[in-house]
């Protein structure tokens, strides 16, 4: 191995001033030494696990020999900066977003990674503000952004700036293939129109989620798309603004099953929705299927648990968060060793005893 010991040597050399030099030894040293980054060295300095058994071992061995000693305070710093993944959302949905988080667990189990959730609100005048400071705060290694906190283009140039890499999660694709996980909810959607038109409805109507989700208007054009290759309109006076909630579900079904013609089928944008369109027809006393079908978005837990069993659009929601954070953890790794690639989303449908042919 080749002495390291003129690097320290200067004109003195004697072995007092060599020995005060290593005391004084920083992470520049060690980097210059090594022949590698400052980001690499706080990686070994942090058990990562994304650094070359080689590289690390040399690391290890130059720190060793100059007594090298990481302070404890920039390990912690080191530590935030490089290890912690940070979910943020605005959903009403809990189901959804417990699944969300449920995939990235995954995904950072044994990484060294650990998660962070930050709930926020779109409509808070300080929204961008908050975010900005959690992720500063924190010294975020990355954040998954889910909808509709994923579709906000403002609060994107603000990781930009930070420097803070990210995943968006979304129905259709809204930035570079790297950072997006693409849902595709209108092939979904579009598969549950096919669905109701070969059981022959004719009047379908559509709950759709609030305006601030893309997947709102991906929805309701899947919908009307799949309708009109089958011939069918999807009329206006048939579509109805919910929010995603139970109670939005009940409240836009009673104004449909109140209609002088009412609906024969109702297709929601999620599957909380749906469970409060059961909830309205029992009211009304309105038999399911025999008197109206009911198809859901998602196929979450509750679809199979509901009386009869919900027929859905299946979403795989908790891979989503586990490819998203895949995607983060990546780049992690040495450029050499990562591996890059785009997973394919894709819904389909799981049919159950919600829907039937027209009473």
């Amino acid at each position: 191995m080749t002495s390291r010991r003129p690097i320290y040597r200067d004109d003195a050399g004697d072995a007092g001033r060599a020995g005060a030099l290593r005391k004084r030894a920083t992470i520049n040293d060690i980097a210059r030494l090594a022949g590698v980054s400052k980001k690499t060295i706080s990686r070994v300095i942090n058990d990562s696990p994304f650094v070359k058994v080689e590289t690390r071992d040399k690391i290890r061995a130059i720190m060793k020999e100059l007594g090298y000693r990481p302070d404890p305070q920039a390990r912690g710093l080191a530590f935030r900066r490089s290890f912690l993944i940070g979910m943020i959302y605005d959903n009403p949905n809990p189901q959804y977003v417990v699944n969300v988080q449920q995939g990235i667990l995954e995904a950072v189990r044994d990484s060294g990674f650990e998660l962070v959730v930050h709930p926020c609100n779109r409509s808070d005048p300080g929204f961008l503000e908050k975010v900005r400071s959690f992720v500063e705060q924190l010294k975020l290694f990355g954040v998954v952004l889910t909808p509709s906190v994923s579709e906000d283009d403002d609060l994107v140039a603000i990781l930009r700036e930070l420097d803070c890499p990210y995943v968006r999660v979304a129905s259709v694709s809204l930035d570079e293939a790297e950072r997006m996980i693409v849902t595709h909810d209108s092939e979904g959607a579009a598969e549950a129109a096919r669905h109701l038109a070969a059981l022959g409805h004719s009047r379908v109507a559509f709950i759709s989620g609030p305006p601030s989700f893309r997947s709102s208007y991906e929805r309701r054009r899947g919908l009307a798309e799949g309708l009109a290759e089958n011939g069918i309109a999807l009329q206006d006076r048939y579509v109805v603004e919910g929010a995603y909630t139970f109670d939005s579900g009940v409240d836009c079904a009673r104004k449909l099953l109140a209609m002088d013609e009412p609906p024969t089928a109702i297709f929601t944008g999620n599957d909380e929705m749906a469970a409060g369109v059961y909830t309205a027809a029992r009211d009304a006393g309105v038999a399911i299927p025999d008197a109206l079908s009911v198809v859901g978005f998602d196929d979450s837990p509750i679809a199979a648990r509901l009386w009869p069993p919900l027929t859905s659009v299946k979403l795989p929601i908790k891979d989503m968060g586990r490819f998203a954070a895949e995607k983060l953890i990546d780049l992690a790794r040495p450029e050499g060793e990562r591996r890059s690639r785009n997973p394919l989303v894709r819904p389909g449908l799981a049919v159950r005893e919600s829907t039937n042919t027209p009473g």
